[in-house]
């Protein structure tokens, strides 16, 4: 039997399945999550990231990821702020947007960037973009977030928010082996309330919570 790997309800229920894996469904939180058995092994998930193009040179990049930097800075105090960017991956960029702003910006991947000391600070802010969908155990990693964060700051966070059953079949975003968490609106809404925070979604990839405790 599965068990939420977010909220741990056994009320999981079999949601979808195509050539790659079955996905699950459940009834507490929303959360849409692959069959836990798929999952690939971290040599495999790193060699996936390596291909990612991604650099602060790339206007392009730069331009997808300020949707998410310029509403999180019109939340913001003037700098100087501390900031952490949570999942940065083989090309840091928006740490370094951040830091051309004026803020004090620190990175963390388990991949990229593993230095654990920086998971053991809080800080004014933290951003998350195109990686919780990769979280293999994501009440671990939500829970980080989340403790990282002073009481009165902001968690940003990028990805797609998962669709209903039909459009879930057409959906592109899980046929990357690597995504394997899938968050709707509800999903975000549901941790706010358990978490104490305050959530506003910024288009259709774009969520930004306050810590009010």
């Amino acid at each position: 039997m599965q068990t939420c790997p977010l909220c741990d309800c056994v009320a999981v229920t079999a949601f979808f399945k195509d050539r790659l894996r079955p996905y699950y469904h459940c009834s507490q939180c929303t959360l849409i999550f692959a069959d836990p058995s798929f999952q690939l092994s971290a040599e495999q998930e790193k060699k996936v990231y390596q291909q990612h193009q991604n650099n602060p040179l790339d206007q392009g990049y730069r331009h997808f990821l300020n949707r998410l930097a310029a509403p999180l800075m019109a939340k913001l105090p003037a700098p100087p702020l501390y900031g952490l960017d949570f999942g940065s991956g083989p090309g840091p960029t928006l740490s370094v947007m951040l830091s051309e702003m004026g803020y004090n910006m620190t990175i963390y991947d388990p991949y990229f960037a593993y230095e654990p000391s920086v998971l053991r600070q809080e800080y004014d802010f933290v951003t998350c973009t195109e990686a919780i969908e990769h979280f293999n155990t994501p009440a671990k990693e939500w829970g980080q977030l989340v403790n990282l964060v002073k009481a009165g700051g902001w968690l940003g966070i990028m990805t797609k928010l998962a669709p209903n059953t039909d459009d879930f079949a057409h959906w592109y975003y899980k046929n990357d082996p690597t995504h394997v968490s899938f968050f709707s609106r509800e999903t975000f809404r549901y941790l706010a309330r358990r978490d104490g925070l305050e959530v506003e979604f910024v288009g259709n990839d774009v969520i930004l919570l306050r810590k009010t405790q």
